[in-house]
């Protein structure tokens, strides 16, 4: 799609960040979870609007959904933006789409802690990257059973991760938003220490 010549670039750029970001605050756990029922996710549990803790209403189908649609607004929002503009944009709407799910307008700016649309968000910049971070999450989670520290670990090493699969140009934002999880998870960090954070429960068949 052609762009008008009146519109610069610093202009284009600076639309497609608000775009991303508003597409990034839509909360949808607190949509899902009221739609279906489930009551107000604030409320419940730890009181995020991210998919662990719509599973702590006992519906795993609002649980998917909202790892999905969480993971897509990252996805969308640079698919979007690296089609109609480029790569930059890509990796601009990807941050801003992570900064409007982690500090929505719409919530007073107190949203989730970010996982599922960092995926999201590198599953498409690269999708082998994503698969790197989804498998060290993976791998974390099976060894500690400790969701937030399978996160963390995650977002710690994927710039090293990165780095080795020659994919320098991500680094930088690999690693803004990985300080921005750590920050967000600053109390889960504080349990995992003390040995008080949740552990994965795996049910028995």
């Amino acid at each position: 799609m052609p762009v008008p010549e009146i519109i610069t670039a610093p202009y284009l750029l600076i639309f497609v960040a608000v775009a991303s970001y508003l597409l990034g605050s839509i909360p949808f756990g607190l949509v899902i979870a009221k739609a279906m029922g489930l009551g107000d996710l604030r409320q419940i549990g730890s009181g995020n609007i991210g998919a662990t803790n719509v599973l702590r209403t006992g519906s795993k189908s609002a649980a998917l959904a909202t790892l999905l649609l969480d993971a897509g607004k990252g996805g969308i929002a640079v698919l979007l933006a690296r089609f109609f503009v480029g790569e930059d944009a890509a990796q601009l709407a990807g941050l801003a789409a992570f900064i409007g799910h982690i500090f929505p307008v719409w919530l007073n700016f107190n949203g989730g802690k970010g996982v599922a649309t960092y995926l999201g968000t590198l599953l498409v910049l690269s999708f082998f990257a994503g698969l790197a971070a989804c498998l060290t999450w993976l791998a974390f989670a099976l060894a500690f059973r400790i969701s937030s520290l399978a996160a963390l670990a995650a977002a710690a090493l994927m710039p090293l991760w990165l780095h080795f699969m020659g994919l320098p140009s991500y680094v930088m934002l690999a690693a803004l938003l990985g300080v921005l999880i750590w920050m967000r998870h600053a109390g889960n960090i504080r349990r995992i220490l003390n040995g008080t954070e949740k552990k994965i429960q795996l049910k028995k068949s």
